[in-house]
């Protein structure tokens, strides 16, 4: 919110730049490059804070009461004390003598004492606690900030701070540095000022990507004097979030260049195998790309907080309706006895002598005394005690150890400390891929090289084994370039590539020449290699380490060493991979041989083949099945004989293509295709994109939770499904995945309601059957009976993927209605090629359409938008920077970390505030409406029951401590059953234990028990009488005893709460009940002069007070022990069955489940199980190399031309065909394999209600190769029936 005083910029419409010219720069007020993700500063954190901290209802309420206080006809204030609050809050001397001469003693015994320091503390907590979290974020943004960049300062390279880089500087980066703004590259050192980047921190890809100067800036060189002397003008478009897109065109000497993405560096890049570069500033601070993806801070609530500011208005209607009662009756009762009755109660002198005008006047006044007594329904002093449980729990995340990962150092940490029992009730998870999920570090695993599989760890008999710690790992020390992190397990592929195995060889040396890997030699001889997908990296890695190292290469030759013996091959020409394509291919020539080594998916492969491969095309078609099993991604590699005069012809068309203006693309594709044919397949490879430790157990375990996980992630489809599969996700129980990918409004929502239709008829046609539920919950997020059916699950469960630019349709006002209703009907969702501004709009559309809390987990700045839109944000700090972790709530260092966050202390933190806020409510409650009781024996005159510090001590002292501990340690199972048995989390989601019904209950309960508090002690006093016979019955003394039964009743009654004691809780119960009775022994003695004094001794003299005491607590108490005894043995939930298991301490055996699963009757996915392809989702390295733009040797020749890298201007990365049985990657999901060139349904077509037979079938195997997690539900400690929420394997 900008300061009202301030003047509003104009918005930019074009930004124009004169580089190294300040002052001229300075006029337009761009941006600094300083960025703040903090809320305050010095000057604004008090006006913010309570502003912030006054739209809670209850404040602004108690601010009101306050002023009440402070009217002198309708409550008196003790001047020395309030005076001291009174300056200790408005630090105004002056205010004394006014308060002194103006407010006297009328009608309220009340002062306001009793609200201004609650208020107050309250108030000062909560900025203190704000404070902290924002001191927090000052320090990220410091250190950002005060990153060091080198500045070009009057022909000099100067050392400057980040936050002081402007718009218009000239930056020199060296290799591996973080671009400090948004810049447009001038010169680098590599040939043709070329520069490679990692964009990890914008999109979350490690691949290096390419950027070009203009070759009328490159000229610049390194030239200090000449970049001084720089003096062009560029005109750009203003500040956006565009990641992908920069117009613009720079002007010098009358001459005009037009600029776009590829020459842009953006902040959050880091430079890589770039010696230097130099880069004008374009954008800074908040207007770089990066930070205009942020979004801004949003200050968030929990659902309880906004659930309390609507109690607080029922609450004040309530009080109001207590009010009028008094009021009328005030009125009656001064109209009928008080006005004859002023010789005994005289009225006050401003009150009019009649009857009538003098009863209302009174009444009227009363009405506002009893708003000040009986506020305590909800005292201040709740939202005190809120605040200082939050930031226990908070402390509880940061210091748990199961969170520390101990290999970077880092530990969980909660970023705030306002949102910890929202996530115990989180429903929607939305997720990142690349470094959420995944390792984004890929391993060769497998291969299959003609017809034989390895990669398999065998025994000594031959008899398969299992990876683990102990398996022996294949020796290749005998490789002098061999990687120390590369892990292999059979030994015997590394024999037979000693012995010299043909096919074997044929294998490595495809992967070692057909690729499009850069290789770099380091200053101490470390080859290493910098390929443009991790994919293409692990499989030249492989072959590296096989003894077929990838050397160098030229524009027109590669070299590689094989066993210690150089080869070098002449280079003719790189069949580049695309979308459409799915393959790539090199053709080289060595010994006068020319040859085709190709690489691709494995159905673009199979139908290219030669017929004489029809044998081992089966055999290598059942070892891709095995490595799918195993979640592995594949390709096929294959391999051409061409002879001297095909491959003649074939190079002039190539040429013809390559130059011509029109459809450039697609002619060079149709002349690919010619060359590409009657292929020799050589083998399959299979890498592992490696997930995160722990990854499938973890979703595996929050899907029992009922949570629905959604995967939002700019990587391709093919990817984006087989990470689905490996970590469960996806599973071989679903259905076939609705495919929405469709690039028109109109198809897309076609597509929508058939795979709607498809779902609603499948659940709707097992509903005359069975009930679709499962415990308390079902999948689109209504809530069930909970009532539990054992044949909830007649049918597999669904999934839907849909493409970027199909959600770009999808989220039209339109169509999301009609995409979220699909969406939620299905148990997992991918979202593949999304934008990070997409990210945030589908997290946007949850949050607006349905009731339900959500959480957003990345680890890039990507990701920022989203985590900022959630309800949670969650970033984890891993390898891509800071920038998602500065934006989030909560910081984990793992995926896995996830689940205990959720499961354990989501869950007591939700557990524990629903206990302590049930509790609350009832105490003040059954302690507010004894006055209530006591105005109908009092003539409704506003006479206070209690004395008045025993009212302000009450919640502050005498019960404040039990319930403070119940709601910082309690915990109804350990950490160990709350992750064991994920159902445990459901009341969350449906939020059971704290909601309207719960609130009435507490409010029903206080009310019969200020009922037995108040008439139990007033039938045992009204006529007692002392041994002379004289009237014990005094106000100060049943107040007392009242008092004294209250405080001793609400703390057992909080003991009752208590599921996990421990020595504290105990001194904290009976210390509380001592400590009051003490308390008001010592102050009611003569050693301090009060009107009470001598009535603690005088009341706790009778033996009378004790037995009404006991009798009391036991008629309060007794009932409740009794009602939860019978809960728990005759209808018990899932946390008093585990409980149990948990006191009875057996061993944790295995029973049999309690859910009986049926087969599904809606027909079965007959899909392929072939994991996507591993390859580059982009464009390679091909033009680039074959260009020799990036060769040193010939950048060294004179070129006369301007160079322009057309390959990266026509990257079409986000372009996803439309699918056909010939050119779909990933094998048709519902569809059985077949021979090349068969017909087959699409995904959308494919599906119905037919084939029972094969369905069932299919399940069974389905069953049988299905993943467990590793967190499997156990079964009830109880005998079956006797239970709310049932576990689901």
């Amino acid at each position: 919110m900008k300061p009202c005083w301030a003047k509003e910029k104009p918005p930019e419409i074009e930004r124009r730049i004169k580089v190294n010219d300040g002052a001229y720069n300075a006029q337009f007020e761009y941006a600094q490059n300083i960025i703040t993700t903090s809320k305050y500063n010095v000057f604004t954190f008090l006006p913010k804070n309570l502003f912030e901290q006054f739209q809670r209802i209850a404040n602004a309420y108690f601010l009101g009461l306050l002023i009440l206080q402070l009217i002198p006809a309708v409550s008196s204030l003790n001047p020395v004390a309030t005076i001291i609050p009174l300056v200790f809050v408005l630090s105004i001397s002056g205010i004394k003598e006014a308060i002194d001469d103006f407010l006297m003693p009328v009608i309220s015994s009340l002062t306001p004492l009793t609200t201004i320091i609650p208020l107050v503390a309250v108030l000062l907590v909560t900025a203190a606690k704000d404070a902290v979290d924002d001191i927090q974020r000052h320090r990220s943004d410091a250190q950002v900030n005060n990153r060091t960049s080198m500045v070009l300062r009057n022909g000099e390279i100067v050392e400057e701070r980040w936050h002081k880089v402007s718009v218009g500087d000239i930056i020199r980066l060296k290799n591996n540095d973080f671009v400090a703004a948004d810049l447009m590259v001038l010169s680098t050192s590599e040939p043709h000022s070329l520069c490679y980047i990692e964009t990890a921190e914008l999109d979350g890809e490690t691949n290096l990507k390419v950027r070009q100067a203009l070759e009328v800036t490159s000229d610049l060189s390194n030239d200090h004097a000449k970049m001084a002397a720089f003096d062009a003008e560029i005109i750009s478009e203003p500040p956006n979030n565009r990641l992908s897109k920069f117009d613009g065109k720079m002007q010098l000497k009358e001459q005009t260049y037009s600029l776009d993405n590829e020459k842009i560096l953006l902040r959050g890049c880091v430079l890589r195998n770039t010696e230097w570069c130099f880069g004008v500033v374009i954008f800074a601070g908040r207007d770089t790309k990066l930070m205009m993806n942020s979004g801004k801070t949003k200050f968030k609530r929990t659902s309880i907080d906004r659930f309390m500011n609507k109690l607080i208005i029922g609450i004040f209607m309530f009080l109001v309706t207590m009010c009028l009662i008094c009021t009328v009756a005030c009125g009656v009762w001064e109209a009928v006895t008080g006005h004859d009755f002023q010789v005994f109660l005289p009225w006050e002198y401003f009150i009019p002598e009649a009857k009538g005008s003098g009863s209302t006047t009174i009444a009227l006044l009363v009405f506002l005394s009893y708003i000040i007594i009986l506020n305590t329904v909800v005292p201040i002093s709740l939202y005190v005690s809120v605040e200082i449980i939050r930031l226990a729990h908070s402390l509880w995340i940061n210091w748990d150890m199961k969170m520390y990962y101990d290999k970077k150092d880092t530990p969980a940490k909660a970023r705030t400390t306002t949102l910890n029992e929202e996530l115990g009730q989180i429903e929607y998870i939305f997720s990142d891929k690349t470094g959420t999920l995944t390792q984004n570090i890929m391993s060769f695993n497998k291969c299959s090289i003609n017809g034989k599989s390895y990669g398999d760890p065998v025994d000594r008999e031959g008899n398969p084994q299992d990876v683990n710690e102990n398996t022996p790992k294949v020796d290749f020390s005998g490789n002098p370039y061999a990687e120390k992190n590369f892990e292999f397990y059979d030994q015997e592929l590394l024999n037979v590539v000693e012995q010299g195995e043909q096919q074997v060889h044929a294998f490595f040396r495809t992967l070692a020449l057909c690729h499009t890997v850069m290789p770099e030699v380091h200053e101490d001889g470390t080859l290493e290699y910098q390929a443009q997908s991790p994919d293409e990296g692990a499989l030249v890695s492989a072959a590296r380490n096989f003894g077929f190292v990838f050397k160098s290469r030229t524009p027109s030759t590669i070299t590689i060493e094989v066993n210690g013996a150089t080869e070098v091959y002449d280079l003719l020409c790189i069949l580049d991979f695309n979308n459409v394509r799915k393959r790539m291919s090199v053709i080289v020539k060595k010994d006068n041989k020319i040859k085709l080594y190709c690489k691709g998916a494995d159905n673009i492969i199979f139908e290219r083949l030669a017929p004489a491969c029809a044998d081992l095309k089966e055999l290598t078609m059942h070892h891709l099945n095995d490595f799918a099993q195993s979640g592995l991604r594949t390709l096929c590699l294959a391999t051409k004989d061409i002879s001297e005069m095909e491959y003649a012809k074939w190079k002039i068309k190539h040429h013809a293509a390559s130059t011509t203006i029109e459809n450039r693309d697609d002619r060079l594709d149709e002349v690919y295709e010619e060359i590409e044919t009657d292929l020799e397949l050589v083998g399959a490879s299979a890498i592992e994109d490696k997930l995160q430790d722990g990854v499938p157990e973890t979703i595996a375990n929050l899907a029992l939770a009922d949570i629905k996980i959604w995967v939002l992630t700019g990587d391709k489809q093919e990817t984006a499904i087989n990470i689905g599969f490996s970590c469960r996700l996806l599973t071989d129980e679903m259905e076939e995945p609705f495919i929405v990918d469709a690039e028109s409004l109109e198809e897309v929502e076609q597509q929508l309601r058939t795979a709607l239709t498809e779902v609603k008829e499948a659940k709707s046609g097992s509903k005359s059957d069975h009930v679709i539920s499962n415990g308390a919950t079902t999948y689109n997020g209504a809530t069930a009976s909970a009532t539990v059916n054992t044949d909830a699950e007649m049918f597999g469960e669904f999934a839907l993927v849909i493409n970027g630019h199909s959600l770009a349709f999808a989220l039209k006002p339109e169509l999301e209605g009609l995409f979220l209703d699909l969406a939620c009907l299905c148990k997992a969702v991918i979202c593949c090629r999304v934008t990070p501004l997409q990210k945030a709009l589908v997290v946007d559309l949850v949050k607006r359409h349905k009731q339900t809390i959500t959480l957003a987990i990345g680890d890039g700045a990507n990701d920022v938008s989203m985590i900022k839109m959630a309800h949670i944000g969650i970033g984890i700090s891993g390898q891509e920077g800071l920038q998602a972790v500065l934006a989030s709530d909560y910081s984990i260092s793992q995926f896995r970390y996830l689940e205990r966050l959720l499961l354990v202390h989501g869950r007591w933190s939700y557990l524990r505030m629903c206990k302590f806020l049930q509790y609350f409510f009832y105490k003040n409650f059954a302690f507010t409406l004894c006055h209530f009781w006591f105005a109908f024996f009092c003539g409704f005159s506003a006479q206070t029951l209690f004395d008045p510090y025993f009212i302000s001590l009450y919640n502050v002292f005498y019960t404040s401590l039990p319930i403070l501990v119940l709601g910082i340690f309690d915990q109804d199972v350990d950490d160990a059953h709350c992750v064991r048995y994920p159902k445990l989390y459901v009341p969350g989601i449906k939020d059971v234990l704290f909601n309207l019904r719960v609130f009435t209950w507490s409010v029903i309960e206080g009310l019969i028990s200020s009922l037995i508090l108040f008439f139990i002690p007033y039938g045992a006093f009204v006529y007692s009488v002392d041994s002379d016979g004289i009237d014990k019955a005094d106000l100060q003394s049943f107040g007392t005893v009242v008092a004294a039964t209250l405080v001793v009743a609400v703390n057992l009654r909080c003991a009752l709460d208590m599921s996990y004691w421990t020595g504290f809780n105990h001194f904290v119960v009976w210390g509380s009940i001592i400590y009051y009775f003490c308390f008001q022994l010592a102050f009611y003695s003569e050693a301090i002069v009060y009107d009470y004094v001598g009535t603690s001794f005088e009341v706790f003299g009778n033996p009378a007070t004790w037995f009404t005491m006991l009798l009391t607590c036991t008629i309060l108490v007794v009932p409740m022990v009794v009602w939860r005894f019978y809960q728990t043995s005759v209808n018990p939930t899932l946390s008093d069955r585990v409980r149990l298991r948990q006191r009875m301490r057996k061993s944790k055996s295995r029973g049999r489940d309690l859910t009986v699963h049926r087969q599904s009757t809606f027909r079965r996915s007959q899909r392929s199980i072939r994991s996507g392809y591993a390859f580059a989702h982009q464009a390679g390295f091909g033009e680039l190399i074959t260009s020799g733009l990036n060769m040193k040797e010939r950048a060294k020749e004179i070129v006369t031309t301007p160079v322009r890298l057309t390959k990266m201007l026509r990257q079409n990365a986000n372009h996803v065909p439309k699918k056909s049985p010939t050119t779909e990657g990933l094998p048709v999901p519902g569809t059985s394999r077949s021979e090349p060139g068969s017909k087959q349904p699409s995904p959308r077509v494919s599906k119905n209600l037919e084939e029972p037979k094969k369905s069932q079938s299919t399940s069974s195997v389905d069953s049988v190769s299905r993943p467990e997690p590793s967190h499997r539900p156990e079964p009830s400690p109880l005998p079956q029936g006797k239970t709310i929420f049932v576990e689901r394997l």
